[in-house]
């Protein structure tokens, strides 16, 4: 058995701000995490595609508050600038 991939970890290199932040980011990246496992079965961000952060950001949360959606783009930012590429989240 493999061992759960460390979101925490994963992201300790870019998140700044209060601890409330880091903790809120790391909860949704967390959300996040388990969407694109359950419907992809890609636990590790390092295999996630673009179309995997834009599904989320599209179909998991329509039916979210603007404020919502504003806070997991943020997010995904992070991820996106963790892994080193250039995608856009819109």
């Amino acid at each position: 058995m493999s061992k759960p991939f460390d979101m925490e970890l994963f992201l300790a290199g870019v998140l700044t701000g209060s601890h409330a932040t880091r903790q809120r980011h790391l909860r949704q990246a967390i959300a996040i995490q388990a969407a694109i496992l359950e419907r992809w079965q890609r636990n590790n961000p390092w295999a996630w595609q673009q179309k995997h952060l834009v599904w989320f950001l599209k179909e998991r949360l329509n039916d979210r508050s603007e404020t919502t959606r504003y806070y997991y783009r943020l997010t995904a930012e992070l991820i996106t600038k963790r892994i080193g590429k250039q995608w856009r989240h819109h």
